[in-house]
């Protein structure tokens, strides 16, 4: 049995590891959970005594397939529980993350059905990031890009928005940014600022930490998106 900070741990892994592949270095893993290096080169050990990780000196740790799975299931519960938050206790996009953090280690396999259930089997949680199966298969690649790295006059809509910032969500919450949102590009400032036209209506400027923050599919073809609604000129 592994406990809460283990399977902490395990999360940061699989999350970075999700996105830039393996191994994941010592300095990422201590950046994403707020440890020192040191901190984490002896958590790695131990986890690695445990069968979860494999470590390799100088270049960084993967997990093995016990160990994702065990990702996996704490991403699950707290997916599901920022899901259930929002829709069944009113709490908006900008608080979930808190609480979901402080539940999903404390969960019955039981609650996290009857929560599933509840919620008819969501495929995402609020911020649009995909909620693992009830079989815990691994998740598909990641195929959006960052709203940072879009051009002018790209049309594109949001899928996902990162949890992690309550003020960025707040802001965003304010601008109608969310995931299944229309935007168009409307320009890009040399210092970073990216303006959208949002749901072709009103114009918000983002700053580049921000639109980092907000992952967008494909560009969509306007003639597509103007017959679908999705997006217009104002």
């Amino acid at each position: 049995m592994l406990s809460d900070v283990m399977e902490d741990y395990l999360k940061a892994i699989y999350r970075i590891q999700a996105r830039s592949g393996p191994p994941v270095s010592t300095s990422a893993i201590a950046d994403a959970i707020d440890k020192t290096p040191a901190s984490v080169t002896s958590m790695l050990g131990t986890l690695e005594d445990r069968g979860v990780v494999v470590h390799q000196k100088y270049k960084g740790v993967e997990l093995t397939t016990d160990g994702e799975r065990v990702a996996l299931e704490v991403v699950r519960h707290h997916r599901l529980l920022e899901a259930y938050l929002a829709e069944h206790l009113d709490y908006s996009w900008s608080e979930v993350h808190d609480e979901a953090d402080a539940l999903e280690h404390h969960i019955s396999e039981e609650f996290e059905r009857r929560v599933a259930a509840a919620l008819d089997d969501p495929a995402v949680d609020p911020h649009g990031d995909p909620i693992p199966s009830a079989d815990l298969a691994p998740l598909d690649g990641d195929d959006t890009t960052p709203l940072s790295a879009c051009e002018v006059d790209d049309r594109v809509l949001v899928t996902r928005v990162n949890d992690r910032d309550r003020e960025d969500l707040e802001y965003l919450e304010a601008a109608g940014v969310t995931p299944g949102t229309a935007l168009k590009i409307v320009g890009v400032a040399p210092f970073g600022m990216v303006t959208v036209r949002v749901d072709g209506d009103t114009e918000q400027s983002l700053p580049e930490s921000v639109a980092e923050s907000i992952r967008v599919c494909d560009a969509v073809d306007a003639a597509v998106a103007d017959e679908r609604g999705e997006v217009t000129d104002a």
